[in-house]
């Protein structure tokens, strides 16, 4: 069975985690230090704050903007549930907006119907790695106070405009889960260019102590730390730190192949009637997700699923749209009618580093054969 993705890891961060436990110093510490700094460099923004998982990052960027009841965040449907989740961790109320087909993120034309005068942010998501259109976004937030939070768990690496994604951002977060190109088992990232948000960050996700445990360790003298609010446990280990510098040294390979594997999906697929996901005029992705849309005349997304899986290939459903699952129901939503095709009629196909041509070969072969018989 090809595997929809596989994780790129091998001895170097092998080696790279073991050393860090032979340190004696696993927990947050100067590795992670040194990842937030290399990867803040790397999105062009100006600091970073690791945190255990890019959903706990959303809910730090979310609580450090003082969003609480009675606010309104709006969110795409169309996106792992996380995101609208963590608008209700604050006890804000997620709004879902539709997106556009052709990227399936959102744009200014798809945000503005439901704007109230309660919105007080707008969680811009770059869907499965495909840079969406921020500064239309912010162009129509921003004159009325609106903020800008850039859901960037799976863009690590695409390009906005000639800039990674995320520079400039208010805010923005991170997925390090092993689907995504750099992984470090689990944890996430959020950055920003605002020096008093990043120390809030930070003491937000220890507890909201005055002095992290690091550094009173390192301080060379008795400090007695204080607690300043009421915080959370959000920390990175330094163990997943270490795997994550080997990791971001090789992001620029790791794209280079995706890419070059996505051009070779885009040949093989030509003719076969299906459409795939591309750049948009503005910027690059880095195909964290390789996803076709299915025609509307042939088979459903189920019995292509089922095909692929009898053919040996693993694939899964099209990004999920929040407002359709059980966790949901009953949730107030505006029609949101190019979501609910677009989760309806996408597959993600296999598309990791180590894809063989052959193995893409036989995707393609299982798929068309799945389309025209199913």
């Amino acid at each position: 069975m090809i595997p929809v993705m596989r994780p790129f890891l091998g001895e170097e961060e092998a080696l790279a985690a073991a050393e860090a436990v032979r340190s004696g110093w696993v927990a947050q510490g100067p590795r992670v230090r040194e990842f937030e700094e290399s990867f803040a460099a790397s999105v062009g923004a100006l600091h970073g704050v690791a945190v255990s998982s890019c959903t706990t990052g959303l809910h730090l960027a979310v609580h450090v903007l003082g969003i609480g009841p009675g606010d309104e965040v709006v969110v795409p449907s169309l996106s792992f549930i996380a995101t609208a989740n963590s608008v209700r961790y604050v006890g804000a109320t997620p709004v879902f907006a539709d997106i556009e087909a052709e990227t399936g993120n959102l744009t200014a034309a798809t945000v503005e119907p439901v704007l109230t005068d309660r919105t007080r942010a707008v969680m811009v998501v770059h869907q499965a790695g495909v840079p969406a259109d921020v500064d239309a976004i912010k162009a129509l937030c921003e004159p009325r106070g609106i903020a800008v939070i850039e859901d960037a768990a799976c863009a690590s690496g695409s390009t906005y405009k000639g800039k990674p994604v995320g520079a400039g951002a208010l805010l923005a977060a991170w997925s390090f889960h092993p689907r995504k190109l750099l992984t470090t088992g689990e944890g996430g990232m959020v950055t920003t260019d605002d020096a008093d948000w990043a120390v809030r960050l930070k003491r937000l996700r220890e507890h909201g102590m005055s002095v992290s445990a690091a550094d009173r360790h390192h301080g060379g003298s008795a400090v007695i730390e204080q607690y300043l609010e009421t915080a959370f446990n959000y920390r990175m280990t330094d163990i997943q730190a270490a795997v994550g510098l080997v990791q971001l040294s090789r992001m620029d390979a790791v794209i280079a192949r995706r890419r070059e594997l996505a051009a070779r999906y885009h040949e093989l697929l030509d003719g076969i009637g299906v459409s795939a996901v591309t750049d948009p005029e503005y910027g690059t992705t880095n195909y964290q997700s390789f996803w076709i849309r299915l025609p509307e005349d042939g088979p459903d997304q189920l019995q292509v699923l089922s095909g692929l899986a009898e053919r040996g290939v693993s694939a899964r459903r099209g990004i999920m749209a929040s407002h359709l699952e059980p966790a949901y129901d009953g949730h107030p939503s505006a029609p949101l009618p190019v979501t609910e095709v677009f989760t309806a009629r996408t597959v993600i196909l296999p598309l990791f580093h180590e894809l063989t041509e052959s193995e893409q070969d036989k995707v393609v072969s299982a798929l068309a054969d799945t389309l025209h018989t199913s």
